[in-house]
């Protein structure tokens, strides 16, 4: 009986570092990083792309900023990862998602409205809802 309560507690523990084994973002306060993923196998590498940021919003802006700077130079980059404060910033087509490691879900926080600029997904249904379809009967 012993030996079974011991091997569910290992088997407990190794499902736990399973679940947490994901690349982690670093947490230094303030600053931004671009993440440049690494070769398989490799680890990613973060570059510092701007410090004092007061929140990941602003954060995300940069990394925006960033990706449209270098399609205005040519570049062919589209997908753009970035971390702040222990969480990870992916930009892409769709538009900005949080998450807490580099494999795992993601969390959408601003979408891309029809012109390319990014929002907050409510604020563009609540627009559609907003806007009148017809003249209200009187």
């Amino acid at each position: 009986m012993r030996a079974l309560t011991l091997l569910a507690v290992v088997a407990g523990l190794a499902l736990l570092a399973a679940c947490s084994s994901g690349t982690r973002a670093p947490f230094e306060p303030g600053t931004c990083y671009v993440v440049q993923p690494g070769a398989e196998g490799e680890e990613p590498t973060f570059n510092v792309l701007a410090t004092d940021q007061p929140q990941i919003e602003f954060c995300a802006a940069r990394l925006e900023e960033m990706r449209l700077r270098f399609l205005s130079l040519g570049g062919n980059r589209r997908e753009v990862i970035g971390a702040y404060q222990g969480q990870f910033i992916f930009i892409d087509r769709a538009g900005v998602s949080f998450g807490k490691t580099l494999e795992g879900s993601r969390f959408m926080a601003l979408a891309r409205t029809g012109d390319g600029r990014l929002a907050i997904p409510g604020a563009i249904q609540r627009e559609v809802e907003a806007s009148p379809s017809a003249a209200p009967a009187q």
